[in-house]
């Protein structure tokens, strides 16, 4: 799949510690992971719990996607350091067109769905089907309202 990179923890610019990854559903506490700016490096053995994404022969995959990894892209991603195999899982989830936002200052990443999953969805040509309450506190599903138009105003208080 892709030639490893071998550098130290030191030279790469992080003493492993903890972060906390939010994808699909997920609260992951990674107790060692490298943060390099924008960047969160995963060892290869926590990067399928942390994330549902595994290392395979034919790339990163995850239920039945694999995304291939060649040259300088399989640099960037995987890398072995002090012994170790690493991830850096915000640059495959840019590779990936996989969206994330971090909170440095708490060391949390939080992944959204990649984007075979919402091309998918936009194929469709339906939502997903959701459950919100209306105004009086019942709860209303997008499914009662199919084949009507539907306006959805949504605000937040931060």
């Amino acid at each position: 799949m892709t030639e490893l990179t071998r550098t130290s923890a030191s030279a790469s610019g992080g003493t492993p510690a903890p972060v906390t990854v939010l994808d699909d559903g997920r609260v992951t506490v990674v107790p060692r992971a490298i943060v390099q700016e924008d960047d969160v490096w995963l060892r290869e053995a926590d990067l399928a719990g942390a994330t549902g994404w595994e290392i395979k022969p034919e790339g990163v995959c995850r239920d039945d996607v694999c995304v291939p990894l060649s040259g300088a892209l399989g640099r960037e991603v995987a890398q072995e350091r002090d012994g170790e195999r690493w991830v850096n899982v915000t640059a495959f989830a840019r590779h990936a067109g996989q969206p994330y936002a971090q909170e440095p200052g708490q060391r949390v990443w939080s992944f959204g769905p990649p984007a075979h999953e919402w091309q998918r969805r936009v194929e469709s040509d339906v939502a997903p089907d959701f459950t919100l309450p209306d105004f009086e506190g019942r709860p209303r599903s997008l499914s009662e309202f199919l084949g009507k138009k539907v306006f959805l105003l949504t605000w937040a208080s931060w």
